[in-house]
């Protein structure tokens, strides 16, 4: 048996784990976990792979291309303007390190060239393209480094979908990367369905593949774990193939690729798509990939939002990335794109940081801390504040109106505007209200009553 010193973990590990391809005549379906007419399993072997966060990581932006396959694609102006907030909201770092774009139609290629000429380092623009050498020879003309190319890894699409055996279907997809290498381009394995396959039979063996031809080319290849059904979990034990922990850790230490050529891209129909990327980095892969919102196939992507506050919550530091351009993104969906944003999501929505309780309005007329997740004005440009309901009370139309007013000293609960309007407030209920009064609701009754 092999044995060397690892660096990075100071322990003597054993390096004899090169999987070859199993090249079966019946697609493994991992039927008791997947049965199609019930909800899925999550099953247990008790294998833990240890915690193992990179030097180093960072978020990939998919807006402008899986962001767009489940909407109307964004005007060429729009994908510029949001390309410039994704910039500014990345910081003088770059933590929003690169942003993907498709290739396919000329309203795609202007756009792309737009953003390209406001001379950006990050987040670098590069493409996704179909496996064909035409594409390669397009990419390159359009000043790209790096595509990512659709490699399929479960045999519901090796098997299903492309009717192919493994042995064909690594075959197909080595001569395609190896075309792009030829072609002067970075490829970007999108190993999709990945919590559906075969890990050690087909995944392992591929990725070995892989890292074999970066060694005799010295161009580096990266790959993307795609969860494309929101399958995988995080859970420390569970089995592959739907342990993220284990897939990362399967790639870096038996697929020999480094950390930073790994990266992980979710899909949230288990509404784990937050948890399973922050999982991802974690366990070693620096990269997740995202979307603005969240938008994307099906339930959706990893919000990218979510994972810049997760990066803070992880490494202790934005690491020079402006926070308050996440409302700024927030407010032009809403404005100028006309995506009506569901007002309760977390640092997006009109109202996640607003309360209908009285005791709480009360707690936050006293001290903010008290019933706010943190200084959302500072961070967010949100000031925190209240919806008016019948259990709101005195303290939640006066922290509205100290608001309304836009002073810093609260507006106190004995004074007669906000009595005054708990009157009004109080008969619209008497007499059979059941739904939210209106902040411009509100406000013309404040000024019909003189008090406003």
């Amino acid at each position: 048996m092999s044995i060397e010193f690892n660096d990075k973990r100071n322990l003597l590990m054993e390096c004899e784990y090169k999987y070859s391809l199993q090249d079966v005549d019946h697609p493994q379906l991992y039927r008791d976990m997947f049965p199609y007419g019930e909800i899925p399993k999550v099953t247990f072997n008790q294998r833990l792979t240890p915690i193992n966060p990179p030097d180093e990581i960072w978020i990939t932006d998919t807006t402008f291309r899986d962001g767009q396959q489940s909407r109307a694609p964004y005007t060429p102006k729009q994908i510029v303007d949001l390309y410039k907030m994704l910039h500014k909201l990345g910081g003088y770092r770059g933590i929003i390190r690169q942003s993907e774009f498709f290739l396919y139609s000329e309203t795609d290629k202007r756009a792309l060239k737009m953003c390209q000429d406001l001379g950006y380092r990050y987040p670098e623009i590069t493409g996704w393209i179909r496996a064909k050498k035409e594409d390669f020879k397009l990419a390159k003309e359009m000043g790209l480094s790096e595509c990512g190319i659709l490699v399929s890894c479960s045999d519901y699409h090796i098997f299903k979908k492309l009717k192919m055996s493994r042995a064909q279907a690594m075959e197909s997809y080595l001569s395609i990367i190896k075309d792009a290498l030829d072609a002067g381009i970075r490829p970007r394995c999108h190993l999709e369905d990945i919590t559906r396959a075969d890990f050690y039979g087909f995944v392992a063996p591929f990725a070995t593949q892989l890292s074999q031809l970066m060694q005799e080319t010295g161009i580096p290849i990266k790959l993307r774990a795609c969860d494309t059904m929101g399958y995988g979990v995080p859970y420390p034990g569970a089995s592959l193939p739907r342990s993220v922990p284990g897939i990362i850790y399967g790639l870096n230490i038996y697929g020999g690729f480094p950390s930073s050529l790994i990266e992980w891209h979710g899909h949230n129909d288990f509404y784990k798509a937050v948890t399973n990327a922050s999982f991802a980095w974690l366990y070693g892969a620096s990269s997740v990939n995202c979307s603005l919102l969240g938008i994307g196939e099906r339930t959706g992507n990893t919000p990218l939002e979510a994972m810049v506050m997760e990066y803070a919550q992880l490494r202790g530091t934005t690491d020079g990335m402006d926070t308050t351009v996440i409302r700024d993104i927030a407010d032009y969906y809403e404005k100028e794109i006309g995506y009506k944003i569901p007002e309760k999501t977390p640092f997006v929505g009109a109202d996640f940081n607003v309360t209908q309780a009285g005791i709480h309005a009360d707690g936050l007329l006293k001290d903010e801390e008290i019933y706010n997740i943190f200084d959302t004005r500072k961070i967010l440009k949100s000031a925190p504040s209240v919806s008016i309901t019948s259990t709101s009370g005195l303290a939640g139309i006066a922290m509205w109106l100290t608001k309304y007013l836009g002073q810093d000293e609260p507006v106190a609960k004995t004074d007669e505007r906000v009595v005054k309007l708990k009157e009004w407030v109080d008969r619209q209920y008497a007499n059979g209200r059941v739904t939210t009064i209106g902040k411009a609701e509100l406000e013309a009754a404040g000024k019909e009553l003189g008090l406003l």
